[in-house]
């Protein structure tokens, strides 16, 4: 690849021309594949190869082949689905089977053990060890009482459980199993620790009470909380709403019950003066739908056509899929960024556009529901109320990207400059963080792309993007100066995991999927003080990201 013609032919793709049509890093939608399936994958195609090309050198000179070498951290293309069933033919059941059933036999061997030696320990305390017997006996029951609502028999525990025969059938349940053998009992008794044993987690809703949501699984509205409230309401009560104090307030997070009109009026959609916004809400849906009935009939034109493919082609890529695929969403969610991407010539849409919609339009549900986002029929809203949620959304999203329009143009120069000032924030901040990755040939630009593309929102759950977006709309240039500071205390907190690492693909692996499925609002406001204080330290003196 030294001469320019094979750098031309190794970047070469055959896609058509869409304006905006940046390809995935891999990682945006799905989890990486099981190196296991890739190994018989890349066997199959390199034997492929052998056989159409033979006597020449095996060099990547296409796009195509560097990912055939990459693929244990990129995307191999677009039939990933036919590739996978592929590989699952190769994969022979009996074997399968077998492999399990001798796991299976193994660790209940290693529970007799065990067990065997617990019971030698409680010896000389007869009746305790008569209390725990009875004890584990009770548990079963318990569980069968809450899986099957039938009287509890210790015969019939844990029936959902799936158990191995030596026909190499899974029993699902214990009608279909036969009755009586050591074999099976000493499986039900390992399953039985097993499940015993794992933590319980609290189920935390994908965008629920995202304003009191936190890890540990509980409904707030304590007592600082609703005084918190109660200072929103006197300051949005007023003729005239101060703004900086509004800002003040929403640093640290916004109650649900006044997010919708915060957002709207430190988004600058709204105006102060209370008088005013009844006519400016008016003004701004009415010109809204203008454009729609102006442009919107042209998205099948020749011109506009490639641009709406592409956007209909993102949005079911979108999360929460439970909201984002309603097809009365899908079909808003079209509209609000075809009219954009027609009013912004000089950019069009771009990938990562789409998902700035969603915050937008979850908040402004919120103002005339109560039960969660996520199980909730958006379309049986009232059509006036679900014209109104579009509009705001398509403003309030144009006012957020009028601020960083630079990242979605053309080679994309915003995001360039963000990414490099990141490499040398975190070098000064973190040094050995920065020369692992620099080890092993991690450049900055295959991760944090989508960090500024997407503003973080493929890493953090809804719940936490939210939460985020109350400071940004707080923090002067939240979303294009903040950011920078929050990307690099976001990455230095997986300072452990990341010198973990020991090679490329893990690092790029970890980075592209890291573990924040669990994270509320404790972990995103520790987050938010780290890049405060980074941006106090750094943002006044840009030459200390230098040495």
């Amino acid at each position: 690849m030294s001469g320019d013609g094979n750098k031309k032919q190794f970047w070469k793709r055959n896609t058509a021309k869409v304006p905006g049509n940046i390809q995935h890093v891999y990682g945006a939608q799905h989890p990486p594949f099981d190196p296991l399936l890739h190994a018989n994958l890349m066997k199959a195609g390199n034997k492929t190869l052998s056989t159409t090309t033979p006597g020449k050198p095996k060099k990547a000179t296409t796009f195509q082949e560097f990912e055939s070498i990459t693929s244990d951290a990129w995307d191999v293309g677009d039939d990933d689905d036919e590739l996978l069933a592929m590989a699952a033919q190769n994969l022979n059941i009996e074997v399968v089977m077998e492999t399990a059933n001798k796991v299976i036999e193994n660790h209940s061997k290693l529970q007799e053990r065990r067990q065997q030696q617990m019971d030698k320990m409680t010896e000389p305390d007869e009746k305790d060890g008569q209390e725990v017997h009875e004890e584990e006996e009770e548990e079963p029951d318990e569980e069968d009482e809450r899986e099957e609502g039938a009287e509890t028999t210790t015969d019939l525990s844990f029936s959902s459980e799936a158990l191995p025969l030596s026909d190499n059938r899974l029993v699902k349940s214990h009608s279909e199993a036969p009755v009586g053998s050591p074999k099976e009992v000493s499986v039900e008794q390992a399953v039985l620790h097993r499940q015993q044993s794992l933590p319980h987690r609290p189920v935390i809703p994908l965008v629920a009470r995202m304003a009191d949501q936190n890890t540990s699984g509980t409904p707030a509205m304590t007592e600082r909380e609703a005084s918190r409230l109660d200072k929103f309401r006197q300051v949005l009560a007023g003729p005239n709403t101060d703004l900086e104090e509004l800002r003040k307030l929403s640093w640290s997070g916004i109650p649900r019950q006044v997010r919708p009109i915060t957002w709207k009026l430190l988004s600058g959609y709204l105006p102060a003066n209370a008088e005013r916004r009844e006519s400016t809400l008016q003004r701004k849906r009415q010109e809204y739908f203008g454009f729609i009935e102006q442009y919107y009939d042209s998205r099948n034109d020749e011109h506009h056509q490639d641009t709406y493919r592409q956007i209909h082609i993102d949005i079911p890529r979108m999360s929460p899929e439970s909201l984002v695929l309603q097809p009365k969403v899908t079909e808003i969610f079209e509209r609000i960024l075809f009219i954009w991407a027609i009013r912004h010539p000089a950019s069009g849409y771009v990938q990562g556009i789409n998902d700035l919609v969603t915050p937008f339009f979850v908040v402004y549900v919120f103002e005339y529901i109560e039960e969660e986002v996520e199980n909730f029929n958006v379309s049986s809203l009232q059509e006036e109320v679900l014209r109104n949620i579009e509009a705001d959304s398509f403003w309030c999203m144009s006012k957020l990207l009028d601020g960083i329009q630079d990242n979605y143009t053309f080679a994309q120069p915003g995001i360039q400059r963000k990414v490099k000032a990141l490499e040398e924030l975190v070098s000064r901040i973190d040094e050995t963080v920065h020369r692992h990755m620099q080890q092993y040939e991690v450049e900055y630009l295959q991760f944090a792309f989508r960090w500024m593309n997407n503003l973080l929102m493929r890493e953090l759950p809804l719940r936490c993007t939210i939460r985020l977006w109350d400071t940004y709309q707080a923090e002067p240039e939240g979303f294009s100066h903040f950011h920078l500071y929050v990307c690099a205390a976001f990455l230095v907190r997986w300072r452990k995991e990341i010198l973990d690492e020991k090679d490329f693909q893990g690092l790029m692996i970890l980075l592209q999927n890291l573990p924040t499925m669990h994270w509320g609002n404790e972990e995103v406001s520790v987050l938010l003080a780290e890049a405060y204080r980074l941006k106090f330290a750094f943002a006044d003196a840009p030459n200390h990201y230098k040495r």
